[in-house]
């Protein structure tokens, strides 16, 4: 269960074709394909964003340690 073979995925494409129509396909392709260019965008964004902050807290937490706490 779970396995789609050619037959299912010739099925689904004749579906799609007969559903939309040969010209509004491609159009619906690409906005398919500018959707998961800014998923991908917004992911690594984010991605950089948490990766910066870990840098800053790492940055920052030693600086918070001064000469009298580490005698103590």
């Amino acid at each position: 269960m779970g396995d789609i073979g050619f037959g299912e995925i010739l099925l689904i494409a004749v579906v799609i074709l007969v559903l939309f129509g040969s010209k509004k396909i491609p159009e619906f392709m690409r906005g398919l394909g500018k959707g998961v260019r800014e998923f991908n965008d917004a992911k690594d964004s984010v991605r950089r964003e948490l990766e910066n902050g870990i840098k800053e807290k790492d940055n920052v937490a030693p600086s918070n340690v001064t000469s009298s706490t580490i005698e103590s």
